[in-house]
């Protein structure tokens, strides 16, 4: 049982701290008994958290508050949508708070689906599922989602520097040519403040 516990727990750390998942995301590794028994076990060692019934984390520690940090919501919507196979995509007021481009304190976090409608209480954050027609799950990364459906409530006249550059500062650097890629697809005006945000020329790729 030790062994298959440090098996589990290094596929589970091998994601990086903060990263949300549920029993499903452990099936290739392990069978559905073992794999109940395993988070069970990990969340006694207290290595892992149970977050919301069958949803589980690999909680982020801060040494500046020198405390376990909540959950990311974006996480724990996406393990969500995983678990019950559903296309998700954010709502622009989530968006905007995720992004930090609100000064508002969310009262929920609101994902469209193409699932059933749901709420879930994550440590005192409200997270909301509302069964909705999806117009951007063709993308391939969620980055490029938060920014576009961002964009989309901000609207054209809105999007200042300031904008731009904290968006910037939200998006690892590594993802810049790829979400520059994903999102050419996208509406004219926001594929060119895309293009703004991650330094490209306007007629360059």
């Amino acid at each position: 049982m030790q062994n298959l516990t440090d098996k589990a727990f290094y596929f589970i750390s091998g994601h990086g701290r903060g990263w949300v998942f549920s029993s499903k995301d452990l099936l290739g590794k392990f069978s559905r008994s073992q794999t109940d028994n395993l988070l069970c076990e990990l969340v006694k060692q207290g290595k892992i958290r149970r977050i919301a019934r069958g949803i589980y984390d690999y909680p982020k520690y801060s040494k500046l508050l020198k405390q376990t940090m909540s959950p990311n919501i974006d996480q724990v919507a996406r393990a969500i949508a995983r678990k019950f196979n559903w296309h998700i995509e954010i709502s622009g007021e989530s968006a905007l708070n995720i992004l930090g481009l609100s000064t508002q304190i969310p009262a929920k976090y609101i994902y469209l689906s193409d699932g059933p409608n749901r709420n879930y209480d994550i440590m005192k954050t409200m997270l909301e599922f509302k069964k909705s027609s999806l117009k951007n799950i063709g993308f391939k990364y969620k980055e490029s989602s938060l920014i576009v459906q961002a964009l989309k409530a901000l609207g054209q006249e809105h999007i200042t520097e300031v904008i731009i550059k904290k968006i910037r500062q939200q998006i690892d650097e590594n993802m810049y040519d790829k979400i520059l890629k994903d999102t050419q697809i996208s509406t004219s005006w926001i594929y060119e403040v895309i293009k703004k945000i991650f330094k490209k020329e306007i007629n360059g790729e």
